[in-house]
Order: structure tokens, then sequence, then C-alpha cells
């Protein structure tokens, strides 16, 4: 059973990744979409989220994507094919990999196989379920490489 925390943290996933979108699409900043968000769309379009985000969460992670995006894109690239390039991703998807890069990353407090089950089954909402197992992939190896120790396996060396 999932607690009200939990669905905090899934309602501002959604709304993350919606707001990672936009400010991609339309170029807005971290400190505009957030403030959108919680002024806007989190009181007056219910709809945005299943139920009330945690919006600490939410702010955190709209910020955090882009002050590291060079990192996230980075590690992400890692973790692509040999013949995939980050920008050739849908940006919905992007959006998605890039806010599950940085939980992995920067946000310890959540265990890995929480985030990459989070993002997977976020792709469900954004209608991209064929994209499943590529999100599956990425974010489980970045997983490896960043928090090996969850996974009983010793770091990886070099850059990552």
């Amino acid at each position: 059973m999932i607690n009200s925390d939990s669905l905090a943290r899934r309602a501002a996933r959604l709304a993350v990744v919606q707001a990672l979108y936009q400010m991609e699409i339309t170029g807005v900043d971290a400190d505009s979409v957030t403030e959108e968000f919680s002024s806007f769309r989190f009181r007056r379009e219910p709809e945005v989220t299943p139920g009330e985000p945690d919006e600490e969460f939410f702010a955190d992670l709209v910020h955090g994507v882009p002050a590291r995006q060079a990192e996230i894109d980075d590690a992400l690239s890692k973790c692509l094919a040999a013949n995939w390039r980050l920008s050739r991703v849908d940006s919905i998807v992007r959006a998605i990999l890039r806010s599950g890069a940085y939980e992995l990353i920067a946000r310890a407090d959540v265990p890995a196989k929480v985030v990459i089950d989070e993002y997977v089954e976020l792709a469900k909402g954004f209608e991209a379920e064929q994209e499943m197992p590529f999100i599956n992939a990425a974010l489980d190896k970045l997983a490896h490489r960043k928090r090996a120790a969850e996974f009983g396996e010793k770091a990886p060396e070099g850059d990552f």
C-alpha cells in the first residue's frame, strides 16, 4: 500500500516532468515554472497531479535538474546505446530521464529502485508505454553506476 508521502512525491514527479518539458519548450526558468505550478496549477488544476504534490520535493527537482543538467546529460549519455544521443530522445522521455537521473545523482534519500519504478510508471501517464523498457534500462544502468552499493556491487572506476 502506498502512503500519503509516497503519493505526494508521485504527484510531484508527474508535475516535475510537465515542468521540465515546459521549460525546454518555452525557455522559461525554474523559478518561474515553480511559481506557476505552486500558485496556479496545483491550486486550480487538480487534474495536473494525482493528489497533493510534495511542493518542496517538486521545487528541488525543478531547480536541481537544470542546475546539474550538464552532469545529468553526460551521465545519461553514457547509459544510452552507442548510436543514440540524448538529443534524439523525445522531449517528454528526456524530461523523465533527466528527473530520474537527478534523483539518482542528488537524492540519496530516495532508494534507487523506487526512483526507477516511479519514472517507468510515469511513462504510462505520458502515453510513452513503448518507451518504458528504454527508460528502465537507462535509469537502471545509471543507478548501478551511481548507487552500486544499493545493489551490493562495487562502484565502477572512472569518471562515471
